[in-house]
């Protein structure tokens, strides 16, 4: 079915036609007509399936087709609201809004806006309304205290990577936001996965939805478990960039610390890499993703601040240079490649002491990968003491769990 079926208007088709948008992906063959009809949207797909424009389209269309006076006014009201979890994925969203947008008749002000940086901007942005505005749920409720916005006339809702929401200790932050929104709107929510805090929040939040679910396999992506000793993984990295070619490559590491450490080593060998963590400012953050989708950035190392949400059109390699803690943090990383009906590659470094943590990643994931292994690179390790408790998220308490089990027994007491 191509978009011409789905109900959007020819200012939207021109848009996806220079965008080079051909067919829809399964979620938005489904969740396009729905969110025009007004009906509520539960969607669960995987990474890289599109969920963004399945969302942005209607919401553009919906706001294009309401009187000029409602939107073009002196003093907007803010029509759409979209919360995502990470400032990353919250100006990836934004982007794509105004991409969009611009081949509408009429201008639409769209507000991104994100913690981590100063206030002040934007509460200017937000001068005079606006019409979107995609946000965290942390600066959002700033920006409603500072009364530089209000959302009492939101007339859709959506969450996006509620998955990631619920992860990222938003469930407070979201209950506040979510009482201060008008009891009738559309309301769409679009997860990775639907694990029970999110079907929760679906059956809290929704009414009748659309229910939208995709097969979370990723068989474009060709997966590899390279045996190798830890202290050889960098010189490793090095020797495959080197050999295979690779135009660029989304190293994941563990840490703020193997971030920087990992990209300055590879600098001084002479590739062109950068660090990408949460403690960078978001100008950085900006110009190295900026740099690295652009091509003009060969490796970029990154913390999981770059697994979720991220649209890196043909990237070639994703490399685990250290395992994701969360089994289902290994599915996100990995699908930053092999988008778009693109081939991908990733490649999962596997030492003597994370030997066990894969397995139960495996596990979890329903696969079985080969364990392999580069001439010169032999491992010689073998597993030390402790090795084979893995470590895979969701077995023990986060200190955030304990603190909160902490007050309640303390509330209780009194």
């Amino acid at each position: 079915m191509p978009f011409s079926a789905l109900g959007l208007s020819p200012a939207l088709l021109n848009a996806l036609t220079e965008r080079d948008f051909s067919m829809p992906t399964a979620i938005q063959t489904t969740a396009i007509p729905a969110a025009l009809r007004g009906e509520d949207i539960l969607g669960a797909a995987p990474t890289g399936s599109g969920k963004t424009v399945a969302f942005a389209l209607p919401i553009l269309q919906q706001l294009a087709c309401l009187p000029r006076k409602s939107i073009y006014g002196a003093a907007r009201r803010t029509h759409a609201l979209v919360l995502a979890p990470t400032r990353e994925l919250a100006i990836q969203t934004g982007e794509t809004f105004k991409e969009f947008a611009r081949h509408l008749p009429g201008p639409i002000k769209i507000v991104v806006a994100f913690g981590g940086v100063s206030l002040n901007p934007q509460m200017m942005a937000l001068r005079g309304g606006a019409d979107i505005v995609v946000a965290t749920p942390g600066r959002l409720l700033d920006l409603i205290e500072h009364n530089a916005l209000s959302i009492a006339h939101i007339t859709t809702l959506v969450l996006d990577e509620a998955d990631r929401l619920l992860d990222a200790g938003f469930a407070d932050e979201l209950q506040a936001l979510l009482a201060l929104l008008p009891i009738q709107r559309q309301s769409l929510l679009f997860s990775a996965t639907l694990p029970p805090g999110v079907q929760a929040l679906a059956e809290s939040l929704l009414h009748n939805p659309t229910r939208i679910e995709e097969d979370g396999d990723t068989p474009e992506i060709d997966q590899h478990a390279l045996t190798v000793d830890a202290r050889t993984r960098t010189q490793l990295l090095l020797h495959l960039i080197k050999q295979e070619g690779w135009t660029r490559v989304l190293v994941f590491v563990a840490t703020k610390y193997a971030c920087d450490l990992v990209a300055d080593k590879l600098a001084r060998r002479g590739i062109h890499a950068a660090a990408l963590h949460g403690e960078l400012s978001q100008g950085t953050r900006s110009t190295v993703l900026a740099d690295f989708k652009a091509e003009r950035l060969h490796v970029l190392v990154a913390t999981d601040v770059a697994a979720r949400g991220l649209d890196i059109a043909r990237l070639p390699v994703v490399i685990n240079y250290d395992l994701p803690r969360a089994a289902a943090d290994y599915a996100h990383r990995i699908g930053r490649t092999g988008r778009a009906g693109e081939p991908g590659l990733a490649i999962s470094f596997i030492s003597a002491d994370t030997e066990a943590h894969f397995r139960l990643i495996e596990k979890r994931m329903g696969i079985k990968l080969e364990r392999e292994y580069i001439d010169g690179f032999e491992p010689s390790e073998v597993p030390g003491p402790g090795a084979a408790t893995g470590g895979v998220k969701g077995k023990r308490k986060s200190k955030k769990d304990k603190l909160r089990e902490a007050a309640a027994g303390e509330t209780q007491a009194s």
